[in-house]
């Protein structure tokens, strides 16, 4: 009863932060230009243009097109996206959206199984050299731009080894989506994520390809949240191995690795849970400028193309899914706080 009450109450409270952020970005994307230009070109009739202003709604006073806008959103009208041949913003997203989630989930692995082990090490064998060297590369993780890096590993291991493949885009044709691979020609989309799309045609080199096109990206975005994690599992692991607990631990006799591992671990992971829920709303923003760099066919390239092209309902569209990442985000964190700790009650 607790939980669910707590499950409510949270929801309710991400209410007004999804209309906050909803309500800034559509009115800080108008501030770009006149929305109807998207709509023209050179070869419209000057005469026509007051009637696409009005079948879309652009004669009528800024608020009145907001209240609009939001009783549109609220029944499921996502508005129309010309960046993206005027398809409905809600399907281009359900399109694009399993590549960015496929690309951050492997972000979100590397980070995970690379920084909560450096992090312990690097606590348990403080200033030894590995410890110097976990500190100077998060140090590097948090402090590199993140298109610089993503260049440098394109140059590195695309254009001197050539390790992964030509880059790959998801195509859109009458009879549905389809994947244009330059070393295996295109074949259907069917689930949006890759690896699994791969063998669900059953071609295993096609598989292999495109972990490949994976690993760099995913690397690529995943090493600032690796860096964090690395930092904050170190912190908290210094200050958990302080506790009287870790020292009557020590004192029954127990070899270090049941200290650290059962006894130690399990409540320094807390505040790193903290940061790995929030890092993986931010591996949405990220692949911003990792998708466009690795021309990989998710939301974050199409977003940049929806920039470019000043399109009000993409860019709104793409910000409320990023902002419900990050509360849906918030609130899985919030329930595995009473999981890994015992004394956090949902009352």
């Amino acid at each position: 009863m607790k939980l669910r009450d707590f499950i409510l109450r949270r929801i309710l409270l991400a209410i007004p932060v999804i209309f906050g952020v909803l309500t800034i970005t559509w009115f800080l994307a108008y501030v770009i230009g006149d929305p109807v230009s998207i709509y023209i070109n050179e070869n419209t009739p000057v005469g026509a243009i007051p009637a696409i202003r009005a079948a879309h709604g652009f004669d009528e006073p800024l608020h009145i097109q907001y209240f609009l806008y939001i009783s549109s959103l609220l029944q499921g009208d996502w508005g129309i996206s010309p960046s993206s041949s005027f398809r409905p913003v809600l399907e281009v997203l359900s399109v694009k959206f399993p590549a960015t989630i496929e690309l951050s989930i492997v972000a979100m692995i590397i980070a995970i199984i690379l920084g909560i082990p450096l992090g312990i090490i690097s606590a348990t064998r403080k200033d030894q050299k590995i410890d110097h060297f976990t500190r100077v590369f998060s140090l590097a993780g948090v402090s590199m731009p993140i298109f610089w890096f993503a260049l440098m590993l394109k140059y590195v291991f695309f254009y001197q080894f050539t390790i992964a493949g030509p880059p790959l885009s998801l195509i859109a044709l009458p009879g549905g989506e389809r994947y244009n691979f330059t070393t295996f020609g295109s074949f259907d989309y069917i689930t949006g994520f890759l690896l699994i799309d791969s063998l669900l045609v059953g071609n295993i080199r096609l598989f292999v390809d495109a972990v490949l096109h994976l690993v760099m990206p995913g690397f690529c975005l995943g090493y600032l949240t690796l860096a964090i994690i690395t930092r904050m599992m170190r912190s908290s692991m210094l200050e958990v191995l302080k506790e009287d607990y870790i020292t009557l631990a020590r004192s029954k006799g127990l070899t270090e690795r049941i200290v650290i591992y059962r006894h130690a671990l399990r409540n320094a992971l807390i505040p790193t849970v903290t940061v790995i829920g929030l890092a993986f709303g931010s591996l949405i923003t990220g692949a911003v400028l990792t998708e466009t760099i690795f021309n990989w066919p998710g939301l974050g390239r199409w977003a940049v193309r929806a920039i470019f092209w000043s399109d009000i309902a993409a860019i709104t569209g793409f910000t409320l899914l990023v902002a419900l990442v990050f509360v849906s985000a918030n609130l899985i964190v919030d329930l595995i706080y009473g999981v890994l700790d015992p004394r956090i009650r949902f009352g």
